[in-house]
């Protein structure tokens, strides 16, 4: 391209211009529009800083223009930027409303502080640019790893330079015991991007159970096709690990593509972990087996769900009972993150006493209320029978079946264990009216006799006082006080031991009844609860040169 007729100066802005945008990665534009700015401010300081002063630098030959800009409006309130249309028009016939009347200044002389001003705005722009692009080139590489080199580590936080950009790996996202030094090469995973008025930050880690993950994707082909999926990961950085690992293809063994030959795979992961010990758990749909393989290397004897609390008993012999907590519960709780579920572990020694306990107080219930024997009382636990409403109003066949008993003893029975619990919900009617719990009270779906009694003790008496209720104020629940010490608030129905949901549906069924909500929207709600289960000092100099170029 010819350069006859364009000063030297002019093309030195240009090329300072191409040189910070090259640097910084930026437009050249947003860098030319900085300059633009800057000569605008500064022709504001010179002519007035009322007026409306517009600059314009040419992107091929480097010239610089400047114009104080009129507009044309209906109502005038800055007379030095507007005018009416009756007055333009005596000078411009074809202005209408919104007509922008220009008039070319003369060239501005950059002085010392005309210079120094540019110089910031400018400074100012390429950063926030800078900034900008940094934010848009990482914020979709979230999820990813990256590699860098530590330029610092301030206060066990280690920055780490990426190039075109920097980021952080907070203390507490850092593997313990691990050193690190300045023009180390690191690898890291992006778990976050955000923009914040200091600019954007890029927060990496290498302790998030993604960052094994995609470690794994990198090692193992097979994961990074997707022929192997990783279900779930817990960890305890820098110690141990567990991984969840299923391949759909039944050709495949997941575990063993994931620990590769003679264990190169894993050990390519553990070596970059500092030496983390990873158990590779084979995933099942069946919850029970998967925890009891996540329990590994551990030996569980039996185990109890419940899929209301999302909770699991696991009975292990009594020598297996510290391998299967692991030191400091880890590996119990290593299981429990990577499988979802809250685990309760006990000995067989445990299981037998719980149970032997529960024998007792259910035998002596029966002897108590069915006025028998402790051997007829027996035989209706060892049967099965665990309450007395089981009893009393279960099919009598149910109960002549039983050895030693025929139709006229279970119908004894069954009259005994009635007229018991009859007698049972009366006294409960009186506690309940003496509580000053009203009768609507019970009319809410879910809520029995007892419930209302335990509402009356805790000063619950309406339908209102119930709608007004959260689940935690039912179930109870534990917090951390200032001292680091968990206190536990008893909930009013706690020891009936309802779970979430069911404290949740009758909270929802009081408000319904309370008049503040529609049934109609509960069940649209529970339609789509269903439906959801189902499915930086070299470019502040160039810079200081380009300020210097307006002077020239």
């Amino acid at each position: 391209m010819s350069t006859v007729g364009i000063s030297a100066n002019k093309l030195e802005l240009l090329q300072i211009a191409g040189a910070v945008a090259q640097e910084k990665s930026i437009d050249k534009a947003i860098v030319l529009e900085a300059i633009e700015e800057a000569i605008q401010k500064a022709a504001r300081l010179r002519y007035g800083s009322e007026l409306d002063i517009r600059a314009k630098l040419d992107p091929v030959t480097g010239e610089q223009s400047l114009r104080r800009v009129i507009t044309v409006v209906e109502e005038v309130e800055n007379d030095q930027q507007e005018t009416d249309l009756a007055s333009a028009k005596l000078d411009h016939p074809e202005a209408e409303i919104g007509y922008e009347i220009s008039t070319e200044l003369p060239p501005l002389e950059f002085g010392r502080v005309q210079a120094q001003m540019s110089k910031q705005i400018i400074t100012g722009k390429i950063r926030e640019a800078e900034r900008l692009r940094q934010y848009e080139e990482y914020k979709d590489r979230m999820g990813e790893i990256i590699n860098g080199i530590v330029k610092r580590v301030e206060y066990g936080h280690i920055i780490v330079d990426l190039g075109r950009a920097e980021g952080v790996i907070r203390r507490e996202q850092t593997l313990p015991r691990e050193n690190v030094k300045n023009g180390d090469r690191i690898r890291a995973y992006i778990y976050d991007v955000r923009q914040e008025p200091r600019g954007s930050q890029i927060f990496l880690s290498r302790a998030h159970p993604q960052f094994m993950a995609q470690l794994f994707s990198q090692e193992v082909p097979e994961v990074y096709e997707g022929v192997i999926q990783i279900v779930s990961v817990a960890r305890d950085p820098g110690s141990r690990a567990k991984i969840a690992v299923y391949s759909s293809d039944g050709s495949i063994d997941p575990v063993g593509a994931c620990v590769g030959m003679r264990g190169s795979r894993v050990q390519a992961v553990v070596n970059e972990l500092q030496g983390e010990r990873i158990d590779i758990i084979p995933f099942t749909e069946d919850a029970a087996t998967f925890i009891v393989n996540a329990l590994q290397p551990a030996n569980v004897a039996k185990v109890v769900l419940d899929e209301d609390e999302n909770r699991i008993e696991v009975v292990v012999p009594n020598d297996q009972l510290s391998l299967a907590i692991g030191r400091r519960g880890q590996n119990v709780r290593l299981a429990s993150q990577l499988s979802g579920w809250a685990i309760d572990i006990l000995t067989e020694e445990q299981e037998s006493e719980r149970r032997q306990k529960e024998f007792q107080e259910r035998s002596a219930l029966f002897i108590e209320a069915l006025d028998v024997d402790e051997m007829i009382a027996q035989l209706l636990v060892s049967e099965g029978f665990e309450t007395l409403e089981e009893v009393g109003y279960v099919a009598q066949d149910e109960l002549s079946v039983i050895d030693g008993f025929d139709d006229e003893t279970a119908e004894e029975l069954q009259a005994r264990a009635r007229e018991y619990l009859a007698k049972l919900a009366a006294q409960q009617d009186a506690a309940r009216i003496a509580a000053g719990v009203e009768d609507d009270v019970l009319e809410i779906e879910g809520v029995t006799l007892p419930m209302a009694v335990a509402f009356g003790e805790n000063d619950i008496k309406s339908v209102e006082d119930v709608a007004g209720l959260v689940p935690d104020d039912i179930r109870g629940y534990t917090e951390t006080n200032k001292k680091g010490e968990k206190v536990h608030e008893e909930g009013v129905l706690e020891s009936f031991g309802l779970s979430v949901k069911v404290a949740t549906d009758l909270i929802m069924q009081a408000r319904v009844k309370a008049g503040w909500i529609d049934a109609a929207d509960l069940e649209v709600a529970d339609e789509d609860d269903s439906e959801t289960a189902e499915d930086d000092a070299g470019t502040e100099d160039k810079v200081l040169d380009a300020a210097s170029v307006f002077g020239a």
